[in-house]
């Protein structure tokens, strides 16, 4: 037996039920954020046997690209297909409408025959933090020639006399306009445009506390702001959301932050440092990369 599911409250019922919440993706309550923000109807595809549920596709209808993608949008990641057995794949697979997107799969998801072609999506990277016992033990282990870059960038924003500033959550205005002015600076788009996703990001920090928490990392330099990190921590991890920085007055800053952002993470006693998807031409000569999978009908 098949049925659909919007009512919001039995989808937060369903996602309790069979979210392994291993990662920050895997709460209700980041998932949520977004679905605060568009106001796009759910659609779960719901698998059951008598009065089983044997397994649910958490989808929800995009009226702006419309497409159906997962619940909480394509900004998810290590997405999972909720199965109670591996069994019920293909059928959840074979039910699901079209036009679909579902991006950034978990690549550990069980094989399937080739009838159904998953292809190989941007990869996302991560820092183990294992082997380190500060940012210096990082740089240690880079070529030298790296090493030689981030020190010159740290050392450069050092000589300004930064001010580092912790949970200052009202700054988050001023690391979408910081963004804002960067992207128009290289002429690309910004997702901040959209009102809807400056809506998301204060509702994740709204509902801070009940499953993930947040940090808000703020460098000021004289009198002038020089970047903003949204971080999320959950689990063994720590999670560099977003970011806003002044890259054109304060060349570096970003390396400088991604810096305090391994020692903060360290004093944390946190186990790695999750970057995200998109290598955006400079993750992948730091961070190691994590393969995702993507699947389109």
């Amino acid at each position: 037996k098949v049925e659909i599911i919007s009512d919001i409250e039995t989808c937060y019922s369903l996602w309790q039920e069979f979210s392994p919440k291993e990662t920050l993706f895997d709460t209700w309550e980041f998932r949520y954020a977004f679905y605060l923000g568009y106001k796009y109807k759910p659609y779960f595809i719901l698998l059951k046997r008598n009065n089983e549920v044997l397994g649910i596709l958490p989808l929800w209808h995009d009226l702006t690209r419309k497409k159906y993608f997962w619940f909480g949008s394509d900004w998810q990641e290590e997405n999972k297909f909720f199965v109670k057995d591996k069994i019920f794949l293909p059928l959840l697979l074979n039910l699901a409408p079209s036009p679909l997107f579902l991006n950034a799969i978990d690549s550990k998801i069980p094989l399937l025959s080739s009838k159904f072609k998953f292809l190989w999506d941007d990869s996302k990277y991560i820092l183990e933090l294992k082997n380190f016992k500060s940012s210096e033990d990082f740089l240690m282990s880079l070529k030298k020639n790296r090493r030689r870059d981030l020190r010159k960038d740290r050392n450069r924003i050092l000589k300004q006399n930064p001010k580092i500033v912790f949970n200052r959550f009202s700054d988050f205005k001023k690391l979408v306009n910081l963004a804002k002015k960067r992207f128009a600076q290289k002429g690309e788009s910004v997702d901040w445009k959209d009102k809807r996703r400056v809506e998301t990001f204060s509702q994740v920090i709204n509902l801070k506390g009940l499953s993930y928490e947040l940090r808000m990392l703020s460098v000021y330099i004289g009198r002038k702001i020089a970047g903003v990190d949204l971080i999320a921590l959950y689990g063994n991890t720590y999670y560099a959301l977003k970011c806003g920085y002044d890259v054109k007055n304060f060349p570096g800053i970003g390396n400088f932050i991604n810096l305090i952002e391994i020692d903060d993470a360290l004093k944390l006693n946190l186990g790695k440092i999750d970057f995200l998807q998109n290598n955006y031409q400079w993750k992948s000569r730091w961070f190691q990369e994590v393969p995702l999978l993507k699947y389109e009908k």
